[in-house]
């Protein structure tokens, strides 16, 4: 192999790009002539690259290409009242119920508590499972929460600065106020930590209790139009954001 991961007995470039699900091959070869892919963090424009797909890291624009197929990542909306898990001794409703059309052996990334909502991850990438739920990653998650009471300005503030729990200070990214209405306030939380009920914990810590709290984004990956109790296989793009957002 050279130094800019060419591989004479390889695959050809523009393949294994075609193959991950970057367009038709024509189309591959000309995201590799523009020069906007890389191997092993060199840019190439051959179209006569070939590459071992079992080791290269192949990046189109930026974002890394998945070329395990056997890889998967799903996105599920998680109704309130389901648990977290794959399994539950107690009998409860968990995830796994979402899933059962699914072969491959899954596990989820994170949680939300029982009577949260939103989005959630489910993959049998165990790299990719592991640096999103690691705190040095520091992966944003985006929360509309409802609470009881007005939000005032230094309620935002004590979020913003930091409020003291049992287990350490935790603040928010940003606050949005999108609404109040009939001493209830809707708003936007984004946070980075992903500790056991933060959300909640934090709200209670400004004496503001949650009513309602639903994920709607992770990273770059957003719930969207996705039901409830539903599930989306993530695309090629989608996917590749993921990992280039915790350093793979």
């Amino acid at each position: 192999m050279t130094s800019d991961g060419h591989v004479p007995q390889g695959v050809r470039l523009q393949k294994v790009l075609a193959q991950a699900g970057h367009g038709s091959r024509r189309k591959c070869e000309e995201l590799i002539a523009q020069g906007r892919v890389t191997v092993n963090s060199r840019k190439v424009t051959e179209l006569g690259t070939r590459v071992d797909p079992s080791t290269a890291v192949i990046h189109v624009d930026g974002l890394r290409v998945q070329l395990d197929d056997t890889k998967v990542t799903i996105a599920v909306n998680k109704p309130a009242g389901m648990i977290s898990a794959m399994s539950d001794p107690e009998g409860r409703p968990t995830i796994a119920d979402l899933l059962e059309h699914r072969g491959e052996h899954l596990f989820h990334v994170g949680r939300l508590d029982q009577d949260s909502e939103g989005l959630l991850f489910v993959t049998n990438d165990g790299e990719l499972a592991n640096r999103l739920a690691h705190p040095r990653y520091q992966v944003p998650k985006t929360y509309l929460v409802s609470v009881e009471g007005e939000m005032f300005p230094r309620h935002v503030r004590a979020l913003l600065k930091g409020v003291d729990l049992e287990d350490g200070v935790a603040k928010a990214d940003s606050v949005t106020i999108k609404q109040v209405h009939d001493g209830v306030t809707l708003m936007e939380m984004v946070l980075h930590e992903g500790r056991n009920r933060i959300v909640r914990r934090m709200c209670e810590a400004i004496d503001r209790p949650v009513q309602r709290l639903v994920r709607t984004r992770i990273g770059p990956i957003a719930l969207g139009q996705q039901r409830p109790r539903s599930t989306r296989v993530l695309n090629h793009v989608e996917v590749g954001s993921l990992m280039s957002a915790v350093g793979l």
